[in-house]
């Protein structure tokens, strides 16, 4: 993955410096300049990817600084961030009407804040997404639809159906993950330890060598928090640049998010190449899974990236598949019968269902669906 390069234009060396070293930690490239028109000539010359720049300068107005990169076609799309001790709205305005897409005033909260920005800009974007492995998001609107189990299953069935391909399975349900238990992980790392790690070590030769093949299931696991104390501990700007990396050293990277939809699990659930989204039998889960389908609507989620799973895991009650597609105006992709205790009995078993119940219809159904999922992720990245 190419390394981003961020220019830095402030007239306060200090303050310069200081930022500087900040991103330097995270593995940017940083240009300095100590004035408005030095900026300018790094930015038309260089072409960073992104432009901190402190609008107070000796030279130069911040807003004629932003104003001349726009009219530049080198700089027209280029991305600015003003970070300064002006908290004055009539300058905050003046800049976003200049064309500087974000304001930071200087605080303790400033390079946290930056940071955030910088992940935003960088982080995930439509064409990065495009890169490497296939990514499959696994979600619900409500809990205890069984959307971690089914994402263990899916990825076992994926490794029958593409032996010679890699798959790594992401848990991303906080605060306490849950894939773990169902796969029998117990290592040490996990995706909060990750996260802390140097960002220079934490490469795509890092996951290729040091997450745990689970044998049974044929994957790779990057586990979720085991416990919620750690959880606050989750460097949650590092999140995006490891499912990069992920992208970059596995064929298929599937990530479990369970009902957590936040600013870490949006920009996933937008850039997914496919979304598999659960759904149980009862109103009440139908009815939010509406309302998380009017959600991801305007978010500019595609409906055709949706692959909807009916699982009937609570029991025989509840509406059927038919009534369930009428209320939520779409197909239901697949539906899983109610398995009794079964699915239960193989989880606690650390066992792919198909392997502990390979004469159990529900064993057809995952392996049709796993066979669907991929096709029809294979086709959108395509496409």
């Amino acid at each position: 993955m190419t390394q981003k390069r961020i220019l830095i234009v402030d007239s306060d060396a200090a303050s310069r410096n200081f930022i500087a070293r900040k991103l330097e930690e995270l593995n940017y490239e940083i240009l300095q300049a100590s004035s408005g028109k030095e900026g300018l000539i790094f930015a038309w010359r260089d072409r960073p990817d992104l432009v901190i720049a402190d609008p107070v300068l000796a030279d130069l107005k911040g807003e004629e600084f932003a104003v001349r990169l726009r009219n530049d076609p080198r700089t027209a799309q280029l991305p600015i961030v003003a970070l300064s001790s002006d908290h004055n709205p009539a300058r905050i305005k003046s800049c976003q009407d200049a064309g500087i897409n974000d304001y930071i005033t200087k605080s303790g909260q400033a390079v946290p804040m930056l940071k955030d920005i910088i992940n935003r800009q960088f982080g995930i974007t439509a064409e990065g997404m495009r890169q490497g492995g296939l990514m499959l998001v696994f979600l619900s609107a409500k809990g205890g639809t069984g959307v971690s189990s089914i994402c263990a299953n899916a990825a076992a069935e994926i490794a029958k159906l593409d032996s010679k391909a890699r798959i790594a399975v992401v848990d991303l349900v906080f605060p306490i993950g849950s894939i773990a238990q169902i796969v029998g992980y117990e290592g040490g790392d996990n995706v909060v330890t990750i996260s802390n790690k140097d960002p220079l070590e934490v490469n795509t030769n890092f996951f290729k060598t040091v997450l745990t093949k689970m044998d049974r299931w044929n994957f790779d696991l990057l586990a979720g928090s085991p416990d919620p104390e750690l959880s606050a501990q989750l460097n949650a700007e590092r999140i995006w640049d490891m499912l990069l990396r992920l992208k970059a050293a596995y064929d298929y990277v599937l990530v479990d998010i369970g009902r957590a939809l936040s600013k870490i699990t949006l920009p996933l659930i937008q850039h997914a190449d496919l979304l598999a989204l659960l759904v149980s039998t009862d109103v009440s889960t139908i009815s939010l899974t509406n309302t998380l389908l009017d959600f991801l609507k305007a978010k500019g989620v595609d409906s055709e990236h949706i692959f909807a799973i009916l699982n009937r895991h609570a029991g025989l009650e509840g509406l059927s598949k038919k009534d369930a597609e009428a209320i939520l105006g779409r197909e239901i992709n697949i539906a899983f019968p109610y398995l009794n205790t079964d699915f239960g009995f193989a989880n606690s078993q650390h066992a792919p269902f198909t392997i502990k119940f390979p004469n159990n219809t529900a064993t057809i159904i995952f392996k049709d669906s796993a066979r669907q999922m991929t096709m029809l992720a294979k086709k959108i990245r395509e496409s």
